[in-house]
C-alpha cells in the first residue's frame, strides 16, 4: 500500500513547490493529499505587518484597502486553487488528491492524519507538507500552521516557503 503525504497549501502549488516536493519522494509509492483552507477570516493586521515586515508596502496597502471574502468567494478560490495543485501534480507523474477544508485546516489536517493510519504501520501519512508565503509574526511566535501541526500531530512535518527551496 502506498503512504500518504499531505500537503496543506494557503495558495495554488506552482512548479517548483511540485518539483520540490515530489523529488523529496522520487521513486517511493506514495500519494500526495491536498488540502487548501477557504480563507474567510483573514487577519487584516497580522498580514499587514507580514507584508510591512517583508518590505512589500504596495501588498499592504492592497490588504488595507482589500476587503474580506464571502465564505461563498473563499470556497470558490480554495477549489481553484485545489485544481491548479492537483493539476500540476498529475502533470508531474504522481497520485493527487485532494479537498478544501475551514478557514482553520487543522481540524481537517488531523483528520486526514488519523483517517489515514494503518494497522500494520505500512501504510497512512508518512509526513506532513506545509507550504505557505513568509509570514512574519506568525513564524516568529511560531502560530503557523507547521508549528501548530507539529505540536498536535505524530507525523514528521515539513515548512516550505511557497516558489522557493526555503524552509520555514
Amino acid at each position: 500500500m502506498p503512504q500518504t503525504i499531505v500537503i496543506l497549501t494557503e495558495d495554488a502549488l506552482n512548479a517548483a513547490d511540485v518539483d520540490h516536493i515530489t523529488s523529496l519522494h522520487a521513486g517511493e509509492d506514495v500519494d500526495y493529499r491536498v488540502l487548501v483552507p477557504a480563507d474567510t477570516e483573514r487577519n487584516v493586521i497580522t498580514s499587514i505587518v507580514d507584508h510591512l515586515g517583508l518590505g512589500e508596502l504596495r501588498e499592504a496597502w492592497e490588504e488595507l484597502v482589500g476587503r474580506e471574502p464571502t465564505p461563498e468567494e473563499a470556497t470558490a478560490t480554495a477549489a481553484e486553487q485545489l485544481a491548479e495543485s492537483l493539476a500540476l501534480l498529475r502533470d508531474a507523474g504522481v497520485a493527487a488528491s485532494g479537498t478544501v477544508t475551514d478557514d482553520d485546516p487543522l481540524p481537517a489536517l488531523r483528520t486526514a492524519v488519523a483517517e489515514s493510519g494503518g494497522p500494520d504501520g505500512d501504510e497512512g501519512v508518512r509526513e506532513v507538507v506545509v507550504v505557505t508565503y513568509p509570514h512574519a509574526v506568525e513564524d516568529t511566535f511560531h502560530a503557523d500552521w507547521a508549528s501548530r501541526a507539529r505540536e498536535e500531530l505524530h507525523v514528521p512535518v515539513l515548512h516550505l516557503y511557497s516558489g522557493t527551496s526555503r524552509l520555514g
